[in-house]
């Protein structure tokens, strides 16, 4: 049997401060300055109500990305009238399944995405090889469609859900600020020792210009080990909406490589405000704006993850995380799910495109040789044992970065 498989997979900068492919989700993770853990043992009814509906809403969000990539295969196979045997969403043993006409339907145990089985190389599906409605025996613009469904389901709901956005909560604009926002500092470090505190926005540093920019501060403390480096800072006063200019001495740490480090997180300084559309052709513009913006989000986090895998990797993050990500924007805003669920589209759509195998990317890249060499057609022993195992890496990975993410959680940490 052939399948289009989907597994949730890598990378991602969340749409601020947040940011997956139904093969294998990965995520680059990003703890927001004023993200709390949470203690099952410590919380309230309520709270713990508040927590499993949150998760809840993350896990559906992340369940109908993966079915709309693979309804995309389906439909794609079925309006061309090409044979279906099964729709899958998970792996593993069946949860529950039934039969409509030829296709059984099944939800699994393990949700690493899902799969559309064709019964091309099944002896028991009562086809014979060479019927012209079996997926391997369609002309290659069949199948190519078939296998380029997914992604483009993905991207179309991301769209939709975008343009949602926009009639309703508005779309997000980010309008930047001078200075530099400091979202955290680590305990004991060469920032916390010279008094800055999370929410610290630098405004100046003697030599720079006056509004100086994340990479350029960035070098300076790393060319400034063992060295007195003066900012100004803006924090926020007593009162609501006061703040006040302080001057503080740093003295970068050394590092292992010799260069400074203070021990912060630096990011731009912004404000975000929600633009709300007078009208249909008003959202669109603003959907397809938003829609653009967030996928160069994507792609660059994507280029980033792959030109310094040794930095990134552990902030690769698998469904576990990712739900942990999507509960914790539920629990502070509805609003910010609508962006969390267009971002995972995203990322599942430009993440199945890698020529890789076990993802529909691998799988074109065949097809596309097939039609290179003149239709002449690979021997399937040699492409199934490509699919294979690359489909058992991928459920190797994915396994790996369920059970560590699942033991970074803070109540697991709590209870172990």
């Amino acid at each position: 049997m052939i399948r289009i498989t989907t597994h949730l997979s890598p990378t991602l900068n969340p749409p601020p401060p947040l940011s997956l492919h139904p093969h294998l989700p990965l995520l680059r993770r990003h703890r927001h300055p004023s993200s709390r853990p949470i203690s099952v043992s410590a919380a309230a009814p309520s709270d713990l109500l508040a927590s499993v509906e949150s998760v809840a809403s993350a896990a559906s969000v992340l369940a109908a990305i993966v079915l709309v990539h693979e309804s995309g295969h389906f439909l794609a196979a079925t309006s061309r009238g090409i044979h279906v045997s099964q729709f899958s969403v998970g792996f593993g043993p069946a949860l529950a399944r039934f039969r409509l006409g030829p296709v059984e339907y099944a939800l699994r145990a393990i949700p690493l995405g899902g799969y559309v089985g064709f019964p091309d190389d099944d002896p028991d599906s009562g086809f014979p090889p060479d019927d012209p409605d079996l997926l391997r025996n369609r002309p290659v613009p069949d199948r190519l469609l078939v296998v380029s469904a997914g992604v483009a389901a993905n991207l179309l709901f991301a769209f939709l859900i975008v343009y949602a956005q926009a009639l309703t909560v508005g779309v997000p604009v980010q309008a930047q600020l001078p200075g530099v926002l400091v979202p955290e500092v680590i305990p004991g470090s060469a920032a916390a020792r010279a008094g800055l505190l999370p929410g610290d926005v630098i405004l100046s540093v003697p030599g720079l210009a006056p509004d100086p920019s994340v990479p350029v501060l960035v070098d300076l403390i790393k060319a400034s080990p063992n060295k007195d480096v003066s900012v100004t800072v803006s924090r926020t006063g007593p009162g609501p909406g006061d703040r006040r200019s302080i001057d503080l001495t740093v003295v970068p740490d050394t590092s292992v490589d010799g260069t400074g480090r203070i021990g912060v997180q630096l990011s731009p300084y912004f404000r975000v405000t929600r633009v709300h559309p007078n009208n249909l052709a008003e959202a669109t513009v603003l959907a397809l704006r938003e829609f653009t913006a967030l996928s160069a989000t994507v792609l660059d986090g994507l280029r980033q993850t792959f030109l310094n895998f040794s930095q990134t990797a552990e902030k690769v993050s698998g469904p576990v995380a990712i739900i942990a990500v999507g509960a914790e924007v539920a629990r502070s805003s509805a609003e910010g799910l609508f962006q969390f669920a267009a971002v995972i589209n995203l990322n599942l759509a430009a993440i199945n495109l890698l020529p890789l195998p076990a993802l529909d990317g691998g799988t074109l890249a065949l097809i596309l040789l097939e039609a290179a060499r003149g239709g002449q057609k690979i021997p399937r022993e040699i492409e199934q044992r490509i699919m294979s195992s690359g489909i058992l890496v991928v459920l190797m990975v994915g396994m790996f970065l369920i059970v560590r993410d699942t033991l970074n959680l803070d109540f697991i940490k709590d209870i172990l």
